[in-house]
């Protein structure tokens, strides 16, 4: 199996653990255990992460909400580009365990993990990021709107540029507007060659 690498910033690289990938001088490597809905190499998991880059970029985060965090990967990178807190949050019992795993190997200890619902937390919080399937989406608009701090950002995947009209009109209801948008469209070698759908991902402002 070939490495699965994804560069975050000139210093920093994140890759599955067992990859035979080995740092170079200065750089620092988050080795992360597989798993999840949306791993690694999921195209919906390198938009998030190229649109945390550029969130983080445009102004200070001090605390990051990762719901639905699977195995860590944008929680993790979060804390490795200096937002100060980062809390995740899944469902999933195994989830939750693969995150602090991947937190501990990687002595990210500033990312806390809880088991559980987003109920069980009062926010606000400058960052909330949630890459999940559009039907969990659509759930959760008042839950994630409530979670954002009123001068706060969302950051969203899992959907498909077929299904953003209902999800986006939701938020707009509630005084976002989409600040950015980025697709990558998705081929799949056992599906007919005119048959593709496009993932999207978004950063959302009030």
């Amino acid at each position: 199996m070939a490495t699965l690498l994804y560069r975050l910033a000139p210093h920093l690289a994140l890759c599955r653990e067992g990859d035979p990938y080995a740092a170079a001088p200065g750089e620092r490597l988050l080795l992360l255990h597989s798993g999840g809905a949306f791993p690694l190499g999921h195209p919906t998991t390198r938009l998030c992460l190229e649109l945390l880059q550029e969130a983080l970029a445009a102004a200070r985060v001090n605390c990051m909400l990762d719901v639905g965090c699977g195995t860590g990967v944008l929680g993790l990178a979060a804390a490795a580009l200096g937002v100060p807190q980062v809390v995740g949050v899944d469902l999933s019992l195994e989830a939750a365990r693969i995150t602090r795993e991947n937190a501990r190997a990687n002595n990210l200890g500033s990312m806390e993990v809880v088991q559980g619902s987003t109920e069980c937390f009062r926010g606000p919080f400058a960052l909330v990021a949630a890459n999940l399937p559009w039907e969990v989406q659509l759930d959760k608009v008042p839950e994630l709107d409530r979670l954002a701090a009123p001068a706060g950002r969302v950051l969203l995947s899992g959907f498909r540029d077929n299904q953003e009209e209902p999800l986006l009109k939701s938020y707009q209801e509630r005084g976002w507007s989409l600040r950015q948008r980025l697709i990558k469209p998705f081929h799949h070698p056992e599906l007919p060659p005119n048959l593709s759908f496009t993932w999207v991902a978004w950063l959302l402002g009030r």
